[in-house]
């Protein structure tokens, strides 16, 4: 879900419709990055994820946190380096590493990793207490569904067993029930990252949580760049958390999306839009960003990394007529490209979203294609997934903030295990050391057809 003040477009052609979520009613309002966060599995602090990035260290290896044999692959891409130590969370003064501790017995991993990033970003920013306005900061923050761990009820279904080891459900209400901790729920809701982000820093300002799965991290960014726009807050705390490496999820996602098989070389198994891709990586982890107004940076003196400059989603439904997420994508770029026209006649670079999967990565090629026309030919395209596969819902700020260090240094990495072009992807992916030009466009997309894109440029 979404809320906000988008202006819809008015189209009955299902090629067409989409939401301009760029919000620059006032030309003079400008929105910049001054903080970033990540807990990804080639790194949770900004040097290790850089140099990872520079020597094209993958953080694809030997699953370890889940059941042998549960799903039909042995590798994925963990964030090993965290493990939920309140070191794990960033430099933290006392007050903040108590309140943190006392949180953890109502955090799951995936909302551990979410307050993590988003301390990492705060401290990044310097945007800390005594220096930010509690009033006029606030924090828009996306995930996925968060499953609850079967543990949860493993204590409240031992005590509904019958004489044979048998569990009878009938007797769950009186035997099973005052098993569970009665605060579990709160472990697994998902506005809670954004819920304890603002209470420990006492950020007061507008607060959102989306739950668009893929989607939601480019969302967040719109919504709190529209925050901004509209005068009631200086600064926001936006990104998305997300995980496929859990006892249940694992298994779901195996039951419905091919898998790429284990390879002798596991940091192989990941090979967005190559001609021999074989299915998504299952990863984890989270990202965040400090956004603020371009006045609240330079008053404080502010690190600036980067200028957002708008985005756009889509939604298109799936029917067996049409190719659903080309459709979409096409959308969220064309969308951004009647927007910002000036912004696409210079040097760019496109972080696409690259699953590794057949189809879907030929279906967002093709969108990209339908939008830009010949310039797919030539346009510098980067895909991070190669580097950790798919991190669910956090994948997408991970991805941004890589593009944004490649801005910063002028370059672009390379895409891992890129080597047969496949004339089903007609796009071309950038060579190592291509330039990352003065910004880019990041695309995220759900299998479900919701895309959603933001515009980065280089600040000037």
């Amino acid at each position: 879900m979404r809320t906000g003040d988008p202006r819809f477009l008015d189209d009955t052609n299902p090629n067409e419709k989409g939401i301009e979520l760029s919000t620059t009613a006032d030309p003079s309002k400008r929105v910049v990055i001054t903080g970033f966060g990540v807990i990804s599995p080639i790194g949770c602090d900004l040097d290790t994820f850089r140099s990872s990035l520079e020597t094209g260290a993958s953080g694809v290896s030997t699953l370890e946190s889940l059941p042998p044999h549960s799903i039909p692959v042995s590798y994925g891409a963990e964030v090993k380096s965290f493990r939920g130590e309140i070191e794990d969370y960033g430099p933290l003064d006392k007050t903040l590493q108590r309140n943190i501790r006392k949180g953890q017995k109502v955090m799951c991993r995936e909302i551990e990793m979410a307050v993590a990033a988003c301390q990492h970003a705060i401290h990044h920013s310097g945007l800390t207490e005594g220096i930010r306005n509690p009033e006029r900061t606030g924090i828009v923050y996306g995930s996925d569904y968060i499953l609850t761990r079967p543990e949860e009820y493993s204590e409240g279904m031992l005590a509904c067993r019958d004489e044979s080891g048998v569990v009878d459900v009938k007797k769950w209400p009186k035997l099973g029930l005052p098993n569970v901790n009665p605060l579990w729920l709160l472990k697994y809701l998902p506005n809670m990252p954004a819920s304890h982000v603002a209470i420990y820093n006492d950020l007061r300002g507008p607060s959102n949580s989306i739950t668009m799965r893929e989607a939601s991290n480019n969302l967040s960014i719109t919504e709190a760049m529209s925050a901004i726009n509209r005068g009631v807050a200086d600064a926001m705390i936006v990104g998305s958390t997300g995980s496929f490496i859990h006892p249940l999820r694992s298994i779901h996602v195996a039951g419905q999306i091919l898998l790429a098989p284990d390879r002798e070389d596991p940091t192989q198994m990941s090979r967005p839009f190559d001609k021999d891709r074989q299915g998504m990586v299952l990863g984890e982890g989270a990202g965040a960003m400090t956004l603020e107004s371009l006045a609240s940076a330079k008053a404080r003196g502010a690190t600036i990394y980067a200028e957002v400059l708008g985005g756009s989603a889509s939604a298109v439904g799936a029917t067996r007529d049409r190719d659903f997420i080309r459709m979409s994508i096409k959308n969220v770029m064309t969308m951004l490209m009647e927007r910002y026209p000036e912004f696409f006649k210079g040097s760019w670079h496109l972080h696409a979203t690259g699953r590794g999967e057949v189809q879907n990565d030929s279906s967002e090629a093709w969108g990209i294609r339908d939008a830009l026309g010949a310039t797919a030919d030539t346009l510098p395209t980067f895909a991070a997934k190669s580097y950790f596969g798919n991190l669910g819902a956090g994948g997408a700020p991970v991805e941004l903030i890589a593009s944004c260090l490649a801005l910063h240094r002028g370059t672009l990495y390379e895409t891992l295990n890129y080597k047969t072009p496949d004339p089903n992807c007609p796009i071309k992916i950038a060579d190592r050391g291509e330039s990352a030009g003065d910004g880019f466009v990041h695309l995220s997309y759900t299998p479900q057809g919701q895309a959603s894109a933001v515009l980065i440029q280089r600040y000037s």
